[in-house]
């Protein structure tokens, strides 16, 4: 199941976050303490507002005590104790008159009526009580009573002040005085509040009585809606945020503890300067301190990513080999990860020192088995070459008797010759010098050659009359010779060979009813060396012939595969190639051997292969001399100039590159066709004994040499051919 990759984000944005998140608990803390310093000054500021309320209650208690105690007074007149009202008027007029905020005194009896007014004559007709509500309660209580304020007929406003009194017989009476507000008011005016205060009186019905400000405009007017609604939800005393009539916002503290039910509000501007005072610094100094501390994250997020930056390109340089740029850093971690890059560092270095010691170990051993493999194909080829030229020498001589022990003999040799072949081609596929001469190659031509190259085994052939591709006609009549091989090898009493182009390609088939094989060995056959378990009856071979054959085929931009159905049901090679251009229909011009006879000079320090190749050459015509060494050549050719001269390569006193230099300078340009015969092979002598200023052999024939290959060597001197 595949995770789910979230969002990533660079080392810099997650410090300034991890910063952010470490800066928001002490903001949090920061603006509860500013918060709850601003409640303090709100509830010191609301506590002084209602002990100013308090103070102005007692204040206006005061004025209207004085009111009720001038009334007392007054009542206690001589006439209004003897119960003679009339007599009592003038008194009350004249102290109505001595009180400058009265404007008049009114009597009214235990029923509730009017008995006179001191701003009318005694006997003018009563008029109705104002505020009949306060005159009552005061008769039913039988205290003084502070009624409504309410404005006159002439737009005066006015409070009554009742107290209830009785004459000598015990009758009742209510005696009221009309007082303006204005004593009121100035008691309120006298107090020192702060600028945008309000300061209200409200009576016991919750109008306006006294105001600091608007006192003409607002009085006998009920207070702002947010005033009466604070007064009406808290009880006798209170305080909280109100807007007065102005639409000022204002904290207003209350008290409606006075004896006469009367409310006395304070409000003052809130104190939102220290608040918001408090708010805004520390707040600039969250902003101050957050700027800071990212650039600090910032600064500290460039270091640590220039080292982990060093610590990228020290991975990088581990994992290239090179030397590792990782200096100590003062960060703890980071130094450790440097640390352990430096030591992974040295073991790799270590690690690819004992590489290249094993490197070079294989290269020499490689050296070494290619120069083995090469002396081994040479020290092989040496005894072959006696053997195969007695063979070549008996034919010669038709001897009769011992044709069929030749046969065995020859078939023999042609066998260990194809395993030194196949031994060095493989040595030449693992060290990549086995090369290939691309020409265009009729296939199906090269298809008929190898099987009739093979007359005893039963081999069936299906081909084209011609099937051009572009490759080695020597190599891949090695291919196909092999896998004719192996069929016969492994049994095969049925062998198909198929040849058909399939679109742009040859597919060349080779299907044999033999041993067979299973899956796991039809994966391996290519290999070198490997070869099936063999329990019963060792097959001949060294398990290479395969391996050629891929290698080849791959040389020529094709692909082989083995298929077989298991074991004892045969198996099946199927090669691909791409097809090529055919050939020009331009006819090289034939090479005619000279078959007058020639002087020839054999050199080889084997002697039994010197001798038998001069006695088939010898058997062919030819006046023949053999020497051992190069200089007893050189010695030969200034006493015997010959013709022609067949020179091994690995002589004991000089190679036969410098010897056939040496001859043809002795030569002095007359004709001399020189071939060089050695165990070495074509491609291995060439790459190991070729100095730069040899002189090119005329043709270059490899160990035993058959009458053909011999000759080839003694044709037409104007025919070279160079190695």
């Amino acid at each position: 199941m595949r995770a789910q990759r979230g969002p990533t984000l660079s080392l810099r944005h997650l410090l300034i976050l991890l910063t952010a998140i470490g800066l928001l608990p002490l903001t949090a803390l920061g603006a509860w303490s500013v918060h709850l310093a601003a409640d303090y000054h709100r509830s010191e500021q609301e506590r002084a507002l209602l002990d100013l309320a308090r103070a102005l209650s007692s204040a206006v208690d005061a004025e209207l005590d004085g009111t009720v105690a001038t009334l007392a007074g007054i009542a206690r007149a001589p006439a209004l104790a003897d119960g003679n009202v009339r007599a009592f008027y003038p008194i009350a007029r004249d102290q109505a008159r001595t009180q400058p905020e009265w404007l008049g005194v009114i009597l009214a009896d235990g029923a509730g009526n009017m008995v006179f007014r001191t701003t009318a004559p005694f006997d003018a007709a009563p008029q109705p009580v104002a505020d009949p509500s306060s005159l009552h309660q005061a008769l039913l209580l039988r205290r003084p009573v502070i009624g409504h304020v309410a404005r006159g007929k002439g737009g005066r406003a006015a409070v009554p002040v009742r107290v209830p009194i009785s004459d000598g017989a015990g009758h009742p009476y209510v005696l009221t005085a009309v007082v303006q507000p204005d004593r009121i008011a100035r008691t309120v005016a006298r107090q020192q509040v702060p600028p945008g205060s309000v300061i209200t009186v409200l009576d016991g019905a919750g109008a306006i009585v006294a105001r600091s400000s608007g006192q003409a405009d607002y009085v006998g007017k009920p207070p702002s809606p947010t005033l009466a609604r604070l007064i009406r939800l808290n009880g006798p005393e209170g305080a909280g945020p109100t807007i007065t009539l102005e639409g000022g916002d204002v904290v207003t503290a209350y008290t409606r503890l006075s004896r006469y039910g009367w409310t006395v509000a304070v409000g003052a501007p809130p104190v939102s300067w220290a608040g918001g005072r408090g708010f805004m610094w520390y707040g600039a100094g969250i902003v101050l301190s957050l700027a800071l501390s990212i650039g600090l994250a910032s600064l500290l997020a460039q270091r640590i990513v220039r080292r982990i930056a060093t610590l990228a390109s020290g991975a990088a340089a581990l994992g290239a080999g090179t030397d590792l740029p990782v200096p100590p850093s003062r960060i703890r971690e980071i130094d450790a990860m440097g640390a352990a890059l430096r030591a992974a560092g040295a073991r790799r270095a270590a690690h690819e020192r004992e590489r290249e010691d094993a490197l070079e170990q294989a290269r020499r051993a490689g050296r070494a088995k290619d120069e083995f493999l090469a002396v081994l194909g040479h020290e092989l080829r040496n005894p072959l070459a006696p053997i195969a030229g007695a063979l070549d020498l008996m034919d010669l001589r038709a001897d009769e008797g011992s044709r069929r022990e030749r046969g065995i003999m020859r078939r023999q040799v042609a066998h260990l010759k194809h395993l030194v072949d196949d031994l060095l081609d493989v040595s030449r596929i693992a060290s990549g010098k086995l090369r290939i001469d691309v020409a265009p190659v009729d296939l199906a031509a090269v298809a008929r050659h190898a099987v009739a190259a093979l007359p005893d085994q039963p081999i069936r052939l299906r081909a084209p009359d011609t099937l051009w591709v572009a490759g080695d006609e020597h190599r891949l009549t090695q291919v196909l010779g092999n896998l004719l091989s192996n069929a016969a090898r492994f049994g095969s009493t049925d062998t198909h060979v198929v040849l058909e182009r399939v679109g742009d390609d040859a597919r060349l088939v080779v299907a044999d009813n033999g041993v067979g094989m299973d899956a796991a060995l039809a994966r391996r056959v290519f290999e070198p060396f490997y070869q099936a378990p063999q329990p019963l009856v060792r097959h001949s071979g060294l398990g290479l012939g395969l391996a050629i054959v891929h290698r080849i085929v791959e040389l020529h931009g094709g692909r082989v595969s083995a298929h077989s159905d298991g074991p004892g049901l045969g198996s099946r090679f199927e090669i691909v190639l791409p097809l090529g251009a055919p050939a020009s229909d331009a006819v090289p011009a034939a090479i005619h051997a000279d078959t007058q006879p020639l002087r020839v000079l054999v050199v080889d320090d084997n002697e039994d292969a010197a001798a038998l190749t001069a006695a088939i050459l010898r058997q062919l015509g030819h006046d023949v001399k053999t020497a051992h060494t190069a200089a007893a050549a050189l010695d030969v050719q200034a006493a015997w100039p010959p013709d022609a001269a067949i020179l091994d390569i690995g002589l004991p006193d000089m190679d036969g590159y410098a010897l056939a230099a040496a001859m043809r300078r002795a030569a002095a340009g007359k004709p001399l066709r020189l071939t060089a015969l050695t165990g070495y092979g074509r491609q291995a002598g060439i790459a190991a004994h070729t100095p730069p200023d040899a002189a090119a052999f005329d043709l270059h024939l490899t160990k035993p040499a058959s009458l053909d290959d011999l000759r080839q060597a003694l044709g037409a001197q104007d025919a070279r051919v160079g190695i």
